[in-house]
């Protein structure tokens, strides 16, 4: 890959910065900032921290680097009340915490608070308990670990990869998994706008909005349980 680093395990590494997965080879955040990214596609395109509060249920399919976690800790921190929000999230390559450290370190104001997540992760834990946050992440397929999960999210954060290289992860049946395990008017985001996922979720039963995208992606999807 150009400009690029072999890595351990499934990644290379673009500028030594970015991590690149060699399987779907797309890499994990945004080239330009993929913390701001994730705070204008999942965290606003959710209504969040607006909609936040004691309680309030997160899912997401993608765990990655830890990133979207980070941020929507961070976005309950501001908030600064009392409670407990919590975070679901299926992963089916799970990354390690060295891996996850190296890829976090691009983001100073998440790599500062990330320390008790790498931690427990490091640690084998999958269950990770932060202050006012609790998190599970369920390792697997996604396809086959969401439908039987037992719970439901107030917003989700679908950030798999690309719909093109990953498709399995955007398909008919695990968009309506998703709704399925959606509460009522309950919310997704994603930074796709490509047709083919609009359409799964409007027909698992979103109202489904494109939006402005983040930097040089024109657009992104957001919508609501109808």
């Amino acid at each position: 890959m150009a400009g690029g680093e072999q890595g351990e395990g499934g990644l290379d590494w673009r500028d030594g910065i970015v991590p690149v997965s060699r399987r779907f080879d797309d890499p994990y955040f945004s080239l330009a900032d993929g913390l701001a990214e994730t705070r204008h596609v999942f965290l606003d395109g959710n209504g969040l921290p607006g909609r936040l509060r004691d309680g309030f249920r997160v899912a997401e399919l993608g765990f990655g680097t830890g990133l979207n976690l980070l941020a929507l800790w961070l976005c309950w921190q501001s908030v600064g009340a009392p409670g407990v929000v919590r975070f679901t999230s299926f992963e089916a390559y799970p990354l390690t915490a060295e891996e996850m450290a190296r890829a976090l370190a691009a983001f100073p104001e998440a790599a500062a608070v990330a320390g008790p997540m790498l931690a427990q992760w490091a640690a084998g834990a999958r269950e990770i308990a932060l202050p006012g946050l609790q998190a599970e992440v369920i390792l697997g397929d996604a396809r086959a670990r969401l439908p039987e999960w037992a719970g439901v999210a107030d917003a989700w954060f679908l950030d798999g990869f690309s719909p093109a290289k990953n498709p399995e992860l955007w398909s008919d049946d695990l968009m309506r998994a998703v709704a399925a395990h959606t509460a009522p008017g309950g919310t997704f985001a994603t930074y796709t706008a490509a047709g083919h996922v609009r359409r799964a979720l409007a027909g698992a039963g979103f109202a489904v909005e494109r939006r402005a995208g983040h930097g040089r992606k024109r657009h992104m999807t957001a919508g609501i349980l109808a």
